[in-house]
């Protein structure tokens, strides 16, 4: 019983959401990869791809552990990212009390969980940057703020080693926009669970 209690607690099953061209198995190979190569755990890859391409629903299932992967299919998230309400729609109801839902607001307007959720308009923050398709990028820092899934270091470093070459400043600003916002989300919910607003008089 203790083994068991101690290998499920080690391990993060992560599924990743949208649909084609979003860059949903990009995300999911650099948070599966960060896992592995930068901070030295176990980790897989599965991915799933709708009959188009481009435009089609498409989802990336990681799972991270301190242990040897048995099983490389998610079976109970721990976390959801989702980059499109069809995604959403299709993963939530897999979702438990312990789990963690993150979302691009745009994108996944109508969210009813009981779970924690967090959203960041991460599309609109892309187009800010000068590309959209950096939205994954953001969603990539956001995760890790937001769930220490992975490290900050070895996130940032496969970015750097997974983006096309030239790219590479305007996707570590993404990444960092989405990780800063991440961080300064906790600090709200902090605050406001301590019952403090934050209000300037």
């Amino acid at each position: 019983m203790t083994t068991s209690t101690q290998t499920v607690a080690s391990q993060k099953e992560i599924i990743v959401t949208g649909f084609g061209g979003q860059g949903i198995i990009l995300a999911g190979k650099i948070i599966g990869m960060a896992a592995s190569l930068g901070d030295n755990k176990e980790s897989t890859l599965t991915q799933a791809y709708g009959p188009e391409s481009r435009g089609g629903a498409c989802n990336a299932q990681v799972i991270i552990s301190d242990r040897p992967i048995h099983y490389p299919y998610v079976q109970k998230p721990h976390i959801l990212l989702a980059l499109s309400q069809a995604g959403y729609d299709k993963f939530a109801g897999l979702l438990e009390k312990e789990s963690i839902l993150l979302t691009d607001q745009d994108l996944v307007p109508n969210v009813n969980v009981t779970c924690a959720h967090y959203e960041i308009a991460a599309t609109r923050m892309a187009e800010k940057i000068g590309h959209k398709m950096m939205a994954n990028i953001i969603m990539i820092g956001f995760f890790t703020a937001i769930t220490g899934g992975i490290s900050k270091k070895a996130a940032e470093d496969t970015v750097l080693n997974s983006v096309p070459k030239g790219t590479e400043e305007k996707n570590l600003k993404a990444f960092n926009q989405g990780y800063d916002y991440g961080i300064s989300t906790l600090k709200g919910k902090e605050k406001r669970a301590a019952g403090k607003t934050g209000a300037i008089a």
